[in-house]
């Protein structure tokens, strides 16, 4: 019986979005960058290599002094050493950068200089390092162009020239779609009361005997799912989906 041909590759990238484990190819695929947040995809044969053979399919000399981090989802950095095999099926990771253990990247938190060993910072470590208040974020300053708003698992390049500026400030207002009694809604986010949620679904004053009672599914918040009761609230997201009765108690 003959043996079926492999696939040229398979794509880490692919399989981590569809939930599977890597198939049986000729090689894996996965993206590089170098000093920078600018991705190339490379392949290796190995769906487990060394760190070295990750940086060798980069065409660059392991011993040279390189450090290798694969970024989370999270945008966080794991280290990949060079000796060591990294699983690209479980690891979750398909994005990997490396860069010269001798450069460090400057740039300024709320007016504070920072330094970072790496080429690209999370969000999640800015907010860290900014500490914004409950109603506030950290956004990125753009000089003659709008900031930008820094969420936690977005990645920040630092490579560029000159420094950046990163700040806390009110987060903005965003308008979030939801499903009220069947019917889409416009609010704003990210967090919605009971109250809030009766007036879309029965507007108007209401009787001193009128009683309303609420569930939603599809929340933000934990649980997902379940019921609201007066003076509540609940964190949505997009298509956040609500169910309101009214009763009249006699």
């Amino acid at each position: 019986m003959a043996t079926p041909e492999l696939p040229e590759f398979d794509d880490v990238g692919d399989a981590l979005r569809e939930g599977r484990s890597l198939r049986p190819a000729r090689a894996y695929r996965f993206q590089f960058a170098l000093e920078s947040l600018e991705f190339r995809a490379l392949t290796v044969a190995d769906p487990i290599p060394l760190g070295r053979q990750v940086l060798e399919a980069a065409g660059l000399e392991p011993d040279r002094g390189y450090s290798l981090f694969a970024i989370l989802p999270t945008g966080d950095f794991e280290d990949v050493r060079l000796d060591e095999p990294f699983d690209l099926s479980t690891a979750g990771a398909e994005r990997f950068v490396a860069f010269l253990t001798d450069r460090e990247f400057k740039f300024q938190v709320n007016d504070d200089q920072q330094r970072w060993g790496k080429p690209a910072i999370s969000g999640r470590i800015l907010n860290q390092l900014a500490e914004p208040g409950p109603e506030e974020a950290v956004f990125l300053e753009v000089r003659g162009g709008t900031d930008v708003l820094i969420e936690p698992a977005m990645l920040v390049d630092l490579s560029a020239p000159g420094i950046e500026r990163f700040y806390s400030a009110p987060r903005p207002p965003v308008e979030i779609e939801i499903i009220v009694n069947t019917r889409p809604r416009l609010v704003r986010g990210p967090t919605v009361t009971f109250e809030q949620i009766v007036e879309l679904a029965f507007p108007g004053p209401h009787e001193a005997n009128v009683v309303f009672s609420m569930t939603y599914r599809k929340a933000a918040s934990k649980p997902h799912a379940g019921e609201l009761s007066a003076h509540g609230s609940v964190i949505i997201k997009q298509g956040t989906i609500f169910n309101v009765t009214r009763t009249v108690q006699s």
